[in-house]
């Protein structure tokens, strides 16, 4: 316990998955933490359940595709605190089609939530944790950030855009102690794919190479976000956390 004692940390997508595992698991290790999403009602109650349950905790509203409500939660969480320490770019979206299927409105969706949320993130944070003398940024990619899959052209093309932007900003705001990370999880349960727990042929079918033949679960994603997130990590920039059940060994 205690491992983000004093930190105060925005995690976008935090309303359910693994943004809300990551939600609670900073707040139990002492992280005053700014739960957003375009999810109200959910991201709220999960703040309410923190604050329950002892922890620190508030809801933002924030559409990660919003620059102007980026420079807002930014601002808004600054007055607050007076500083923020750690910045977890876990909000996403999935789609499940080849590039010759794919709309060009759904691509643009995938670019804009994944890859220019990521951005805009990355963008306005760094002056603050300028001024707070350093921080860190998890950028959440995916192992198809790392490798292809079938039927995944525009999640891939815009999760390789995060591990590639991560590297970028690691390169430029070293100096300024502002360590960049990404992390690529595998097949995790989350509440989108709970309805596979029950379809053998679908489950073994997502799990693909994956050598401990289960899913991740939301927790397991977690725990290493929060490795990253602490000083636990401080000579760790740039880097590629693979959390993939050895997906990507084969």
């Amino acid at each position: 316990m205690g491992r983000l004692d004093g930190k105060v940390a925005i995690i976008t997508g935090g309303a359910r998955g693994m943004g809300e595992a990551e939600c609670r698991l900073f707040a139990k290790e002492g992280a005053k933490v700014v739960v957003t999403d375009v999810l109200e009602e959910e991201g709220g109650a999960v703040a309410r359940q923190i604050r329950e349950d002892g922890g620190e905790a508030t809801f933002l509203a924030h559409d990660v595709t919003s620059e102007s409500r980026w420079q807002e939660v930014i601002a808004a969480v600054v007055n607050t605190n007076g500083k923020i320490d750690v910045l977890v770019n876990n909000a996403g979206l999935g789609l499940l089609k080849t590039v010759d299927e794919t709309r060009t409105d759904q691509w643009d969706r995938m670019m804009n939530v994944n890859a220019k949320g990521t951005f805009f993130g990355c963008k306005y944070i760094v002056p603050a944790m300028q001024k707070a003398g350093g921080g860190s940024i998890i950028n959440i990619s995916s192992m198809y950030g790392i490798v292809g899959a079938p039927a995944a052209a525009a999640y891939n093309a815009a999760k390789g855009a995060v591990k590639m932007l991560t590297k970028s900003c690691a390169v430029d705001y070293a100096k300024y102690n502002i360590r960049v990370n990404s992390v690529h999880p595998g097949f995790i349960l989350t509440p989108i794919f709970g309805h596979l727990a029950k379809d053998e042929e679908a489950m073994k079918l997502r799990l693909g190479t994956t050598l401990m033949e289960r899913p991740g679960r939301p927790e397991e994603v977690a725990y290493p976000v929060l490795f990253l997130a602490s000083d636990e990590s401080s000579f760790m920039t740039g880097s590629e956390l693979v959390v993939d059940g050895g997906y990507t060994a084969v």
